[in-house]
């Protein structure tokens, strides 16, 4: 992939036990047959629109039509910047940052899932850190936003871990019929003072500040 061209592929964070890669085209092919392999329980749905209820036939073209979505309409008021998981020497899942008119509202929402197989090893909770350590470290963002179904356990337990605030909740539709979803947020003071951290690293920002607007 040339990085010149699309800047993003450069961008990368690193924590002692993971790194986040924004997807190029291999990494996609790699997701795309992880999920195959299994996210969650079949008669549990995590995502509000359950993509993964598809055979692998249909997973995988359209995870790439995903990731090729993603990129086509990145710009600095619209973006959604998916990564892949990388532990072990492997793909083991997926994290997202996505946000509208961040240059006036600088503020994100996150989302992930990790292969069922790499799943309990507290991989959910470091993903996360590192994610939201690029929102508010390196785009500047003062808001982090994120979601779960009230009986999706792994997620809730990630967030209440790391001190988001409860904003709500709400009805949605999840394979037909009405689940509720609670809404959390933490802001930039809070992470600041109790979960920033000095071991994450954040390399190929500079050269995708324009795509995405980070310069106030």
């Amino acid at each position: 992939m040339n990085q010149n061209v699309w800047p993003l592929f450069q961008l990368r964070v690193t924590t002692p036990k993971l790194e986040l890669r924004y997807v190029d085209d291999e990494l996609g092919f790699e997701l795309a047959k992880l999920s195959t392999l299994g996210i969650h329980d079949p008669d549990f749905m995590p995502f509000t629109a359950p993509w993964t209820d598809a055979d692998s036939q249909t997973i995988q073209p359209n995870t790439m039509k995903y990731y090729w979505r993603c990129r086509a309409e990145t710009e600095p008021n619209h973006w959604d910047l998916p990564f892949a998981v990388i532990a072990e020497g492997q793909v083991v899942g997926s994290a997202a940052l996505a946000a509208t008119d961040f240059p006036i509202l600088r503020q994100f929402e996150t989302g992930s899932w990790l292969g069922r197989t790499f799943q309990g090893r507290g991989w959910g909770g470091e993903l996360r850190q590192a994610a939201i350590h690029l929102g508010f470290e390196g785009f500047g963002a003062k808001v982090a936003m994120t979601a779960a179904f009230s009986d999706n356990a792994p997620s809730l337990g990630v967030t209440r871990s790391l001190g988001y605030a409860v904003n709500g909740s709400s009805r949605k539709l999840r394979r037909g019929k009405s689940a509720e979803s609670h809404s959390f947020m933490l802001n930039f003071d809070e992470w600041s003072s109790r979960l920033r951290r000095s071991d994450i690293s954040i390399t190929g920002l500079d050269p995708c500040a324009s795509f995405l607007g980070l310069r106030e």
